[in-house]
């Protein structure tokens, strides 16, 4: 049955495509939409670029026909600009009618009275929104169309049970891998394998190709770093893996996502010189009330969106000096600190042009070849700055997307667990066999930060 949906501005500025996505319903876009998008359209960060993007496709969608009459679309719905329902009357007393929420909502309202054949659906991604349209007698729901079941998220592992002379024939250089496990994993998918006979006999594997192999850099040190626990093992083969080009690592506060990768793109880059440079971007979305305006050029108002980076390094560094003591260098004494500041390295670098900073303000147009990547703080992105991020890669460039997605650790209204822009890349690019995915599930930053991430 054809639906009307009555589209919330949120709905629009979370995903400027999303007119192409109804199928053949009706889509009914209130004037007041239309005015907050221009008052939008020239705001800063991902809000203002999605805006512009929204009324690029709206004047190219106009290009065929009449907003007013209504706009065939390609999948066969309808999409137009509805003026005439614009009467607040049919709203209770008490509410505030100039607010452009409560016009929304009496639009719906009136065309869901107006027009009995048909289901009249509020569409919005405000959870105050949909409280009050549900009070008021409306059919609401959330934009669901690039929403990702996270409940059965891939994590990019499973453990198994084989038998010993399966496990002796891995560490020998391969097995085949069982057909009814081919079944049901990804490319690059990794193992922890269990003996069935045989007790404390296992191994840490992954899939390449059609084999089950040993994992190679499980107990290498990275830029003076060495993984901890299983999946820390599994995310640094991602990272050392030429063959992937993209990979995602997804953890909780103090995982390791970020030390570990940054670790990884200190070492290829500086000491290998695998890549050209190092893009650490991160998206600019406060927790709490903004700064403000911060004063200064680039570098100094990204510096503090970056203090991730500039403590990510002075671990690094206090792990190399960690290593000089278990190595039983006599030089070293626990008072000891490198005789340069970690904001000096990470300026040499940036000044050569071996690193650089940015948000994704700076991203549209570039093509970015020969570097290794690092998107931090990935679930406040939406699915299409993630595709926009992606779509940079130039030849030789690997990516790596890191974040935890739960809910309390996203601070980007577009977006939530189910439609942020980490679980949907997650989710489109696992089938392939340049990109890898791992979940990390434990908490190495410090006993305390283990309590307050189980107990809190």
């Amino acid at each position: 049955m054809i639906k009307n949906y009555v589209i919330d501005t949120n709905v629009m500025i979370h995903d400027p495509l999303f007119l192409y996505n109804f199928q053949d319903n009706h889509l009914i876009l209130p004037l007041v939409t239309v005015e907050e998008l221009d008052g939008l359209k020239k705001a800063s960060g991902m809000v203002g670029y999605h805006a512009r993007q929204v009324l690029k496709e709206l004047n190219k969608v106009r290009q065929h026909g009449d907003f007013v009459e209504g706009i065939r679309l390609p999948s066969g719905g309808l999409i137009r600009i509805e003026m005439n329902y614009v009467n607040v009357n049919n709203l209770p007393e008490g509410i505030d009618t100039k607010k452009n929420d409560n016009r929304i909502l009496a639009i719906a309202k009136a065309v869901a009275e107006k027009d009995k054949e048909r289901p009249t659906i509020l569409v919005t991604k405000d959870m105050c929104m949909t409280v009050k349209a549900d009070a008021l007698g409306l059919k609401v729901q959330d934009y669901e169309t690039d929403k990702v079941r996270t409940d059965d998220l891939y994590k990019g592992y499973s453990e198994l049970e084989l038998p010993s002379e399966d496990i002796n024939k891995i560490y020998a250089g391969g097995l085949t891998v069982p057909e009814t496990v081919m079944e049901s994993i990804y490319p690059n998918h990794f193992f922890h394998i269990k003996s069935k006979d045989q007790s404390g006999h296992e191994v840490l594997a992954k899939a390449k190709g059609d084999r089950i192999q040993p994992l190679e850099y499980a107990n290498e040190y990275t830029w003076g770093l060495k993984p901890i626990n299983r999946e820390q093992k599994m995310a640094m083969e991602l990272l050392h893996d030429p063959d992937i080009n993209f990979a995602t690592i997804i953890g909780g506060a103090g995982s390791g996502k970020s030390i570990i990768s940054i670790a990884y793109a200190l070492q290829s880059v500086l000491e290998k010189n695998m890549y050209r440079k190092i893009i650490f971007v991160r998206p600019v979305v406060p927790a709490g009330n903004d700064i403000g305006f911060l004063p200064g050029e680039e570098k100094e108002k990204l510096k503090p969106w970056m203090q991730a980076f500039y403590d990510a390094v002075d671990n690094l560094f206090d792990q190399k000096q960690k290593g000089k003591k278990e190595a039983g260098s006599r030089n070293y004494a626990k008072s000891e600190k490198p005789d340069f500041s970690v904001e000096h390295f990470i300026n040499t670098y940036m000044d050569a042009g071996v690193l650089e900073m940015k948000t994704f303000n700076y991203m549209r147009g570039r093509t970015l070849a020969n570097a290794l990547v690092i998107v931090d703080e990935a679930q406040e992105t939406t699915p299409h700055l993630a595709k926009l991020m992606l779509t940079r890669a130039g030849e030789d460039a690997k990516f790596l997307f890191l974040g935890d997605p739960s809910d309390n650790q996203i601070d980007n209204v577009l977006v939530d667990s189910k439609s942020n822009g980490l679980v949907y890349t997650v989710d489109r690019m696992k089938p392939f066999d340049i990109t890898g995915h791992i979940t990390l599930r434990q908490v190495e930053r410090s006993p305390l930060a283990q309590l307050a991430e189980k107990h809190m």
